[in-house]
Formats: structure tokens, C-alpha cells, sequence
């Protein structure tokens, strides 16, 4: 009897021990739940698993938490995984930024790199097409009956501002050669317009100078043949749940940590460079309401 008495004993002391360790883990597990990263998938895959794994390594660093990188497979992808609360923090186009937001009240544009507060886009073509280059949107009327490729149907620079500036010449997407071809991201368009498949492509200008950079484009087939006007591109997007996970501060840590990034140090140059940014500045969703507007007008923001 006294044996059953202490083993009783013994098990109401333990249980309560046992209660706090599994409330401990818990709370735990909940502590080390990772920030996840993701971007529009505009270039090359295994370029950007490159310039997000090497950027995920820094804001684990700098946030105190741990960070991973989850590829999209396009566009869309990207903006539901964003509403659905599968991504955190997402490097989003104008456009995509705009749609993922609308769905997500709440959530904030926070930092874009300093050349995405004027950003280009630029219409390439193949040689052979014999369009020559021009500086006034009014000369793009001379594209009519050619064949032509955007990049992602949502892509801002690739599809959003090209198709914007088009209208503004008076041209339909009718007045183009077959069908407009959409190539998926800015890397495929260089190629398919270099290759001589569509006469013209609405590119990245950013992407386009790299590339060029690099020599990984065949100039003696294809050149730019307009640099469009200035608009508000790129740009970080904090879904609001990291409010609940690490702070009503975490959105502002994460903002600061962008713009604390030094092209004098050597590990933070690397990331500046992979990002194409001489350096990252403050941005708020403001700032989008002509992409919005354009978005509406064109019917991808409805």
C-alpha cells in the first residue's frame, strides 16, 4: 500500500514536469520557425537560387532568426503563396507587389534597390528585322507588323509598362504579327528575339546590361532599340504575420537590415552585386499607385 501511495505521489510531481517540458518545446518550435524568402522568378533559375541563398545567409545573420529561400515557379505562384502565408518575404515586380498586397491588408513595400524608383524597361530587337533605334514613344508605332514577345504575363517590366507605352503610341496588340508571345521571364526573351523567333522583346533593362556584361548576348544579332521612360519597379514586400511571430518590430528590422547593406564590406558587396543594387532605399505602397492604376487599365488588376 505505502508503495502504490509513493508511486502515486511520485507520478502527480512528474506529470506538471512533463506538461512544462512539452509547453517548452512547443513554445520552441514556434521561436525557430523560419522567416521564408521568395522572388518573381524573372531570370534564370539557378541565377536566382544563387543571389537568394547567399542574401537568406545575411538576414539570418542580422535578424537572429532563422531565414530560408522557397522557389516559385512563376509569377502567380509567387503572389498566392504570398496571400496564402506560405512566404514571408517577397522580392515582387510593381505589378505583382500591387496584387499581392490588395489581397494581403496589411502587408508593406519596405525597401527597393536605388535604381527601382526609375526604372526601364527596353525593347529589344533582332537585326534582321531592320527596325532601327529611336528615342520618342510616338516612333514605337513602327513595330506594327512585326512579331513580338513580353516576358511573364505579369511581369512590370517585361509585359505591365511595355504594353502601357505601346497604347500611348496608339498601338493594339492586333497590330503585331500573330499572336503577342509571352516567354516567361527576361532571360528567355533575350534569347528568343536574339534567335531570331520574334522580331522585337520588351526587356528588363537591368537584366538586359547584365547580361550584356557578362558577353552572354550575341550583339551582332540583336540591339535595343528604345529605353522607355522612368517608373517605380522592384521592391521587398513583408507579409504581415511576421508581426505575430517576432515583434510588432520584425518588419522594421528586416527594412533596416536592406538598408544597412554595404558595398564596403565584401560579404554584403557580393549580395549588392547579385542583386544588381548599388544599395537598397526606404519605399512605401504609395509609391505604386501608377503601376495600380496601369495594372486596372489594362485588366490585370481587377
Amino acid at each position: 500500500m505505502k508503495k502504490a501511495l509513493l508511486s502515486g505521489l511520485l507520478l502527480l510531481l512528474v506529470l506538471p514536469l512533463i506538461a512544462c517540458s512539452a509547453e517548452s518545446d512547443s513554445t520552441t518550435t514556434k521561436e525557430v520557425k523560419p522567416l521564408v524568402t521568395g522572388a518573381i522568378p524573372d531570370q534564370d533559375p539557378e541565377k536566382l537560387q544563387r543571389q537568394y541563398t547567399k542574401l537568406a545567409a545575411y538576414l539570418e545573420q542580422e535578424l537572429g532568426v532563422l531565414v530560408e529561400y522557397k522557389p516559385v515557379t512563376d509569377y502567380a505562384a509567387a503572389v498566392t503563396a504570398f496571400k496564402v502565408g506560405d512566404l514571408d518575404l517577397v522580392w515582387f515586380g510593381g505589378l505583382t507587389g500591387v496584387q499581392a498586397r490588395l489581397q494581403v491588408p496589411g502587408a508593406e513595400a519596405i525597401a527597393q534597390r536605388e535604381v527601382d524608383e526609375k526604372f526601364h524597361s527596353v525593347f529589344v530587337a533582332n537585326k534582321k528585322s531592320r527596325i532601327t533605334p529611336f528615342k520618342t514613344i510616338t516612333d514605337l508605332k513602327q513595330l506594327k507588323g512585326h512579331t513580338l514577345t513580353f516576358g511573364s504575363e505579369s511581369s512590370t517590366s517585361g509585359r505591365l509598362m511595355p504594353q502601357y507605352f505601346l497604347q500611348q503610341a496608339g498601338l493594339k496588340l492586333n497590330d503585331f504579327k500573330g499572336e503577342v508571345g509571352f516567354s516567361g521571364d527576361h532571360d528567355k526573351t533575350i534569347k528568343l528575339v536574339e534567335a531570331g523567333s520574334y522580331d522585337v522583346g520588351a526587356v528588363n533593362e537591368k537584366v538586359w546590361l547584365k547580361r550584356v556584361d557578362l558577353q552572354e548576348v550575341d550583339l551582332n544579332k540583336v540591339q535595343v532599340i528604345w529605353r522607355s521612360p522612368a517608373y517605380y519597379d522592384y521592391h521587398w514586400v513583408v507579409n504581415p504575420q511576421v508581426k505575430q511571430r517576432y515583434g510588432d518590430d520584425f518588419a522594421k528590422k528586416v527594412q533596416n537590415a536592406f538598408l544597412k547593406l554595404d558595398p564596403n564590406i565584401p560579404e554584403q558587396k557580393e549580395i549588392l552585386e547579385l542583386l544588381e543594387a548599388n544599395k537598397f532605399i526606404q519605399t512605401k505602397n504609395s509609391n505604386y499607385a501608377q503601376i495600380e492604376a496601369i495594372g486596372r487599365e489594362i485588366g490585370k488588376i481587377k
